[in-house]
């Protein structure tokens, strides 16, 4: 397995755990918009791990600890990019 490929799989069970925990109840809720707006539901999950993998960047880059706010920001944006802000 190619190492980006690893961390995709990763984005992705960081995600599952999301949905299955209904924690943030923002994942499941931007899944459901997602697919609602028309996008498979490989797609949406695609779009929501792009802001787990944008948080754990944020999270690195800054040394700074998990924010949820932002994270559910970037969920009401999507599909627009995460952002760092």
């Amino acid at each position: 397995m190619k190492p980006n490929d690893a961390l995709k799989q990763q984005f992705q069970e960081i995600l599952n755990n999301q949905l299955k925990n209904n924690d943030p109840p923002e994942v499941k809720q931007t899944l459901d918009r997602l697919k609602k707006e028309g996008y498979s539901d490989a797609d949406a999950r695609i779009l929501i791990a792009q802001c787990v993998a944008a948080e754990i960047f944020n999270v690195l880059k800054s040394n700074k600890p998990y924010d949820n706010e932002r994270y559910v920001r970037n969920l009401h944006k999507l599909p627009e990019s995460p952002s760092e802000d």
